[in-house]
Parts: structure tokens; sequence; C-alpha cells
């Protein structure tokens, strides 16, 4: 099964208070892609880069428990696993560079808009 979707999205609060302003994760490479931020990978991520709107990525799900849990719906969203490296701390504290370490398919996003988009069954 393949994915796509948002990981982060720029300049929208999350439930812990952080921003991620655009190009924080300027020169991104694919990372693992996990299962609620632990374990071994379940698939991979193809492709991701930033746009207007966020951290898009495109990723396979490999593993076939998984793969059925998002198609019902069970894990709609994504989220980042990062190291902040310049932050700006104001009303919110504002990530303006990261370091990405993994993606993960999640229940519930720390950002609620980062969701999956699309999915194909290929």
């Amino acid at each position: 099964m393949r994915i796509a979707g948002y990981a982060a999205v720029y300049d929208r609060v999350d439930r812990a208070g952080d921003v991620f302003r655009a190009g924080a994760f300027a020169g991104a490479v694919p990372v693992p892609l996990l299962l609620h931020h632990r374990g071994a990978a379940v698939g991979a991520v193809l492709a991701l880069g930033e746009d207007e709107r966020g951290l898009r990525i495109a990723a396979r799900i490999d593993d076939p428990a998984v793969a059925r849990a998002v198609r019902s719906g069970a894990l709609p969203a994504l989220s980042v696993g990062y190291r902040a490296r310049r932050v700006t701390q104001g009303a919110w504290r504002e990530i303006r560079a990261a370091d990405l370490a993994e993606i993960s398919l999640v229940a519930v996003p720390m950002q609620p808009a980062a969701r999956i988009a699309a999915i194909d069954d290929d």
C-alpha cells in the first residue's frame, strides 16, 4: 500500500504549543516510517519535500496489519520525530529548523492537520 499526506503543517499550533515554520525541514532526506514513534520500520518513506503548506510525504507500508489499520481509518494521521535546531520562543515555541529523525503513522497526531490524504492499494 502507498500513502501520501502531510507529516507536518506550517503555521498551525500543535497540542504541545509548538508551531513549525516554513523551511523547518529544508534539506530533509527520507527517514524510517514507524508506528507510533517506536519499534521497527513498517514501511519506507519514498519521497518528502516542503511546499507552501508543510512537509508532504509519500510512503509505502509493508506491514499488512498496519495497512489494514490505515485503510480502516484507525491510523489516519502522521507525526514527525525530530530534534529542534533553531527555535524562537514567543506565545508558542516556533520550530524554525529541525533535524528529521522519523515519520510515524499515528491514531492521534500532535498536530491535528497532519493527515494521510491519499491511499493507493497498488
